[in-house]
């Protein structure tokens, strides 16, 4: 499996709302398009997390072809009122907010 974590800053009182933004996108086709398994999204102290998980490191390739389906674009039009680039100085693509593991383990 492969997973991706991106890093942003949730407006206070925003986490339900962005919830049912993904609630309803996961609940179409678009998670198997871009193959998503799983996502789970985590807020701390204004910090957003937005963890992925992919079959395969395939994930990026397949966003990147999702991203100008009409349903990408609309739910990442309709985020922008309540998430935030972590830096707004260097921010270009979700890729630049994304964290990198730096260790690993898995119970074997």
């Amino acid at each position: 499996m492969h997973s991706t974590l991106i890093v942003a800053r949730i407006r206070p009182g925003s986490a339900e709302r962005v919830a049912d933004l993904f609630r309803e996108f996961d609940d179409t086709d678009m998670p198997a398009r871009m193959g998503t398994r799983r996502r789970q999204l985590f807020e701390y102290r204004g910090l957003y997390f937005h963890l992925q998980d992919f079959d395969s490191d395939n994930g990026g390739r397949l966003i990147e072809e999702a991203k100008t389906d009409p349903r990408f674009v609309r739910i990442s039009d309709d985020l922008k009122p309540f998430i935030d680039a972590y830096d707004p100085t260097t921010w270009r693509s979700p890729s630049d907010a994304m964290a990198h593991r730096f260790y690993g383990w898995t119970q074997t």
